[in-house]
């Protein structure tokens, strides 16, 4: 059993094959898929994916990239969606210092605004963090959201920075990244992850793993990350599986 708990099976890349893309997923024993609504246009589409299969659950959320155009009905219309059965967390939401896309203030009010709303209804949140490891940290420490908890998505830092994570109550997902020979420090962090804090995802159609990399990714190549963190750990694939998948559930509250 297979939970990829970061994908964007909505995203345009997918819609000459989409249903290839999801029997593949099921084929290769993906058996949840947490989907990403980032901004206007994915929210909804990400909402109605989920509302077409049982085993495809949303996040929705505003992205630090879009961050300069969200307006305050964006925030009240994400709220309105976190009471939909299929909703299990509010994301991705965070800092982006890569992109040059919307100024540090601004993305750092959308990001407390949206750790407030999550705190308030009690849901966890999926955190995106590019370049901005003591900001992302800092803000999440100060705005308390180890209230609600969450995921460290794609994580990229360092073991000092996933201690602080941990400490706030947030689980430490990886994806591609591992499969690849020079990710030193990613590896380096996964192995010292605790086990029940520990998630794998895709974040498709970016990040593929090896043997796909430089390809477009898909949620069926979850297990490549699956059989790298195995490896890592120590352990069988099946162990892994399991224990990711679990941890999952207890993250995003799914039976």
């Amino acid at each position: 059993m297979l939970f990829d708990t970061h994908a964007h099976l909505d995203s345009p890349k997918f819609d000459k094959d989409r249903a290839d893309v999801l029997r593949r997923a099921r084929e290769n024993g993906v058996t949840a898929v947490v989907n990403i609504g980032f901004n206007r246009e994915t929210i909804p589409t990400t909402i109605a994916l989920a509302e077409e299969h049982d085993w495809i659950y949303a996040a929705v959320g505003w992205h630090p990239t879009d961050a300069v155009d969200m307006k305050e009905e964006d925030l009240d219309w994400i709220e309105s969606l976190c009471s939909h059965p299929k909703v299990v967390a509010i994301g991705e939401i965070g800092l982006d210092y890569y992109w040059d896309t919307s100024p540090k203030p601004v993305q750092h009010d959308v990001f407390r605004r949206q750790i407030r709303l999550a705190r308030r209804l009690g849901k966890p949140i999926i955190i995106h963090n590019r370049d901005a490891h003591r900001d992302v940290v800092d803000i999440l420490r100060e705005e308390r959201a180890a209230e609600v908890g969450g995921i460290m998505h794609c994580f990229s830092g360092s073991w000092e920075i996933a201690k602080e994570c941990l400490d706030m109550n947030f689980y430490i997902s990886f994806g591609g990244p591992v499969t690849f020979k020079n990710a030193r420090q990613p590896k380096e962090v996964l192995a010292r992850v605790p086990m029940d804090r520990l998630l794998i995802e895709t974040d498709c159609p970016y990040l593929t793993p090896e043997p796909y990399r430089g390809k477009r990714n898909e949620s069926a190549y979850v297990r490549y990350v699956a059989e790298a963190a195995a490896e890592i750990r120590g352990v069988s694939v099946e162990t892994l599986c399991e224990i990711t998948f679990r941890n999952a559930q207890q993250c995003f509250g799914i039976n």
